[in-house]
């Protein structure tokens, strides 16, 4: 059998939903020698993570960690965790990721229900606190960043209703962590998860999670095992505890990886990296609107790194987003769901955030949009 070709791909800018360009320092991180999983060296390393992204998070919480899988997983570990068979869970659904997390509700064997919202709108409060005079649920979730959609919630307001029903608040940041404000204590979080992937500018692989005391007392006082041996939170929190009880071998390049992209966020702080996002999301829209796109989201809801516009006419999809990739090696999103072929989603992500970045795709889409 002959051997596969070198594997070399040709580089690209990583302008889609995911994932984003990743610095330097982070690949460099990537080649450190391994260690095992649970030499002292690197359970310094597993615990300066945690200080870092509890600072990311904004958090206080104790348990705060890296899920070693995806953001879905992370999304999977919080609900696993916090509903048994017979709980109820209310979800706010504006996009696809709403809806996955409606899936896995029942996949718990909870009772759902739902709040739902058009794509690309917010959810209203006043819906939340209208389902919640019929429902008493355990928790309520929703996405802060809808990745399909390209709408920031608001969480205030809801994580208020929230709260004075009862319920935990459990948001997904996927999207959102790392480039707007994620305010986890300030706001009233009780779980959320993120990936590794967007605004973190780390490979994909691990998904950072957060549980406020009310959600860890919630699984403390669990009747039934969790769905998941893998997900378990009462084990894994042990790994990274003062036990350091072996549960899994954790992936140690993405947790070098993860280590030195936290430490380019936080050097450059939260504040600053966020205005970033801010200003190179409103030259994309100027430049975007200048070739005629209308984006999709009201100008309140707009994500600033994950921008939806509406496919002019006179460009084919697909075509178009192939073009770019072949003649520019820019890498764009095609919509999802109910977004499909009409739409498309521009990534300006962690190190794909740049002015560099919006005039290379601006320059390239008015190239393609120029007449002949």
């Amino acid at each position: 059998m002959s051997l596969p070709h070198e594997l070399i791909p040709t580089p690209r800018f990583l302008m889609g939903p995911g994932p984003s360009d990743v610095h330097p320092r982070v690949l460099r991180a990537m080649a450190t020698p391994l260690i095992g999983h649970l030499d002292p060296q690197f359970l310094v390393i597993m615990d300066e993570v945690k200080r870092m992204l509890q600072a990311t998070f904004q958090t206080t919480n104790e348990m705060t960690l890296a899920v070693s899988a995806t953001g879905s997983a992370g999304m999977e570990t919080c609900f696993v965790n916090l509903l048994q068979p017979g709980d109820e869970a209310l979800v706010c659904v504006n996009g696809v990721f709403g809806n996955r997390m409606a899936d896995i509700v029942g996949r718990c064997g909870a009772k759902l229900h739902r709040v739902d919202a058009p794509w690309g709108s917010p959810i209203d409060p006043q819906q939340v606190e209208d389902a919640l005079r019929e429902c008493k649920p355990k928790l309520v979730a929703l996405v802060h960043a809808e990745t399909s959609t390209g709408v920031l919630q608001p969480l205030t307001d809801i994580s208020r209703i929230v709260h004075e029903a009862g319920a935990l608040l459990l948001v997904d940041a996927v999207t959102s962590l790392g480039g707007t404000d994620v305010r986890v204590d300030d706001w009233g979080i009780d779980a959320v998860f993120s990936g590794t992937q967007k605004c973190l500018s780390a490979p994909p692989g691990l998904s950072p999670v957060s549980f406020s005391p009310r959600a860890v007392a919630a699984m403390d006082a669990r009747k039934t095992k969790v769905q998941s041996w893998y997900l378990d939170m009462r084990m894994v929190r042990n790994y990274w505890g003062e036990q350091r009880t072996y549960h899994h071998t954790a992936p140690i390049s993405l947790m070098y990886a993860l280590h030195e992209a936290l430490r380019i966020i936080l050097t450059e702080e939260l504040e600053a990296r966020f205005a970033r996002h801010r200003r190179n999301h409103e030259l994309l829209r100027d430049g975007l609107e200048e070739l005629g796109f209308t984006l999709v989201v009201e100008p309140p809801y707009r994500l600033p790194m994950l921008n939806t516009a509406w496919i002019p006419e006179s460009l084919a999809d697909a075509p178009t987003r192939r073009r770019l990739l072949d003649e520019y090696n820019i890498e764009i999103g095609a919509g999802l769901g109910e977004f499909a072929g009409k739409v498309w989603r521009i990534g300006l992500m962690g190190c794909s955030s740049t002015e560099n970045h919006v005039h290379m795709l601006l320059s390239a889409l008015k190239r393609i949009m120029r007449p002949t």
